[in-house]
């Protein structure tokens, strides 16, 4: 490896696709009590968690603090190595900039060593592609910076689209506005969103009904699909039906590739809810 590559819980990444990937711990609470999830997707009871939300568990989050970053950080920079950080967005976390703090201070102690972090602009499984192109980098010996800098430019194309049944855990958690809320307040009405430009979520659109819905996600991939054969994501949230159902769509409109079907995990689930359906791939645009 040319350097060494981390990302965190939030990238919802399976034990399949860990290696050369070091994750990072996030913490969550369930009514109080703390948790940690340690960043393998297939390492947490799914049903139970979700079943947990349908039931009014109260479920917060924490971001990942300059400290964690340091502590983690540190050993690879006196080990001789550099390192990429995949952050979720800037535009829906503080952990961004926590990481870009620990990097400034890490590199004053270290100046011979190199520290990147790449701001995903998404969160999820979007993040995760990117750390899983990472890997990929690093094993074929890429010059850090070089590497740094190819990652930044993917980071336009990494399309996120969504759907989820209730707008008020993104609202809860200040991921979108009280008045984008209201949106999903009709009965039958399922909004599309998005992670935009900026790294922010936002509406792409409504529509009624769950298959209508998957439909449109399956149309933004036939428009901006930039190669059908290359992996993508799917990811749910305590919803294998509609993951099926929107698989077989896009193969309906030319997709040959691989298809990681995930569980969101704990702590990004907790602010999209039960439902939810994700597709990300990489793309023309955003």
């Amino acid at each position: 490896m040319s350097f060494v590559v981390f990302a965190d819980g939030s990238a919802n990444l399976p034990k399949s696709c860990l290696e050369g990937i070091t994750m990072l711990p996030c913490t969550y609470y369930v009514d109080g009590v703390q948790k940690e999830y340690e960043g393998d997707v297939d390492s947490f009871d799914v049903h139970h968690y979700y079943d947990a939300l349908r039931s009014g568990a109260k479920i917060t989050t924490s971001l990942l603090n300059t400290h964690l970053f340091m502590e983690h950080f540190r050993p690879v920079l006196e080990a001789g190595q550099d390192a990429i950080y995949i952050a979720m967005s800037s535009g829906i976390s503080g952990t961004y900039q926590a990481a870009v703090n620990a990097k400034q201070e890490l590199e004053e102690e270290y100046p011979d060593r190199y520290i990147h972090i790449v701001d995903s602009h998404g969160c999820g499984f979007g993040s995760g592609l990117l750390a899983i192109r990472g890997a990929e980098l690093s094993k074929l010996g890429t010059p850090v910076r070089q590497a740094g800098a190819m990652l930044d430019a993917d980071v336009p194309h990494m399309c996120q689209y969504f759907t989820v049944d209730d707008l008020n855990y993104l609202k809860r958690g200040g991921r979108i506005s009280g008045a984008a809320a209201l949106v999903g307040s009709v009965l039958g009405i399922k909004p599309i969103l998005r992670g935009d430009e900026t790294g922010h979520i936002v509406s792409c659109g409504k529509v009624r009904g769950n298959k209508k819905a998957y439909a449109e996600l399956a149309d933004y991939f036939d428009k901006r699909a930039l190669d059908k054969t290359a992996r993508i994501g799917i990811a749910h949230a305590d919803n294998r039906e509609g993951t099926d159902y929107l698989l077989g769509l896009l193969r309906e409109r030319g997709f040959t590739g691989e298809c990681l079907e995930l569980y969101y995990e704990p702590v990004t689930g907790a602010h999209v809810g039960p439902g939810t359906v994700a597709l990300f791939f990489y793309g023309t645009e955003k």
